[in-house]
């Protein structure tokens, strides 16, 4: 681990990875449901989603996306 607190990316060595939550289908929070670099040349992420792993899947904007209200 670095001064951060995260650990560094294997794949670019140069960002770290940082995670990510979300709300699973139900509404309950899931914690560290993705670990994405932040090295924006990079791209590594992984992603768990229904107990599978999923390793570097494309990474979109979002802003497209509706915002949904809480």
């Amino acid at each position: 681990m670095n001064q951060t607190g995260f650990p560094k990316c294997l794949k670019c060595k140069a960002g770290d990875l940082v995670p990510l939550s979300d709300y699973g289908g139900q509404g309950a929070a899931v914690y560290y449901k993705a670990w994405v670099c932040i090295n924006p040349d990079c791209g590594f992420n992984i992603k768990i989603r229904n107990g599978d792993i999923y390793l570097n899947e494309p990474i979109l904007s979002g802003a497209g996306h509706p915002q949904r209200l809480r």
